[in-house]
């Protein structure tokens, strides 16, 4: 049960609205609303109609619950809310921003829980919105609409870039305001003093094991078991550090990729979200994961062979599944 200080933070929340409410989104908006605060969760009109009937459902490593949640299809609906998280996939980020933007409470803080590295400036640019980054470590799937299956993890880290900070200052309040806000909902949300640092962290894990797993389409347990897909791993763990030291980014210690690759396979059966979506034939975060680093890569002079690789083996799996999926209108009006 919350404390008395957790329940004045949850108090003093009036609303929060989940824009892209798919298995991280609703995990962590699930969680919330567990606790009492009110959460409208904003997705297709399929999970909506499912939420409506049958409450969120959260099935978890600790717990199975059915949770009260608000629903929309309308980005309209972040209105009034004083915190949004921001879970769109990186493909969609300008087009939503400008979507919520108009609607947005003037103090409203904007919290993106996304994989990649660039979505704050993306977002910024397409619309103005200052968004708070944060670093997501969840292994969580949506087998059907509704329903959270989590496997894994549930932790937050967020914090303001240093250009933000200005001074002394290292934990700016919507930081503290955002942490203290999960901490009442028993979610584990540091603060960090070094959140680009954190985020390529991160980043890095995304772009080694994502794409293996997709093309596989096999678990990071499975993944991790062969000695030729940890090899292939392991070199694009060492490119994405490449890439993120010339940039100018504190990069992990020389251990990193070996304790990395003995991490992974505790995640046993969890496939990852770039897996989860050409499983079921949808565009991928590639361009925001390894194609970010191709790209990056080629402005700062550093090779990345092996996230090549895996950025293009994605993308014509995806555009495959883009042209059979157009050609399955004219195939039943032929019949």
């Amino acid at each position: 049960m919350p404390t008395g200080s957790e329940e004045n933070v949850i108090a003093a929340t009036s609303r929060v609205a989940v824009m892209g409410a798919g298995a991280v989104g609703s995990y962590f908006g699930g969680m919330l609303a567990r606790a009492g605060v009110p959460v409208t969760m904003i997705a297709r009109p399929a999970y909506v109609e499912a939420v409506r009937r049958g409450k969120l459902f959260l099935d978890t490593v600790s717990f199975q619950e059915r949770v009260a949640v608000e629903a929309s299809s309308a980005p309209s609906a972040v209105r009034d809310a004083s915190v949004v998280l921001f879970c769109v996939k990186g493909q969609d980020n300008e087009e939503t921003a400008r979507a919520i933007a108009p609607h947005l409470s003037a103090d409203a803080v904007v919290v993106s829980l996304q994989n990649g590295v660039d979505n704050v400036e993306r977002i910024r640019a397409a619309s103005g919105i200052d968004a708070l980054p944060a670093v997501v470590y969840i292994a969580a799937a949506m087998p059907e609409p509704g329903h959270v299956k989590h496997t894994g993890l549930g932790e937050l880290i967020v914090g303001e870039f240093a250009a933000r900070r200005g001074g002394a200052e290292l934990h700016p309040p919507r930081a503290e305001q955002i942490a203290a806000l999960f901490a009442a909902a028993n979610v584990p949300c540091r603060i960090s003093d070094d959140i680009r640092a954190d985020m390529w962290a991160k980043f890095i894990t995304n772009c080694g094991a994502n794409a293996v797993s997709a093309i596989a389409q096999a678990s990071y347990g499975e993944i991790a078991r062969y000695d030729d897909s940890r090899e292939l791993m392991s070199r694009v763990v060492e490119e994405t550090i490449a890439v993120g030291r010339a940039a100018g980014v504190r990069m992990p210690g020389a251990d990193f990729t070996e304790k990395w690759l003995q991490n992974l396979a505790k995640f046993g059966d969890a496939f990852s979200s770039t897996a989860q979506d050409l499983g079921r034939g949808k565009r991928t975060e590639i361009e925001s994961l390894n194609g970010y680093i191709v790209r990056r890569g080629a402005e700062l002079g550093v090779a990345t062979p092996s996230n090549f690789a895996l950025y293009a083996l994605v993308k014509v799996i995806e555009d495959r599944a883009a042209q059979q999926e157009q050609a399955r209108p004219a195939a039943r009006g032929a019949q």
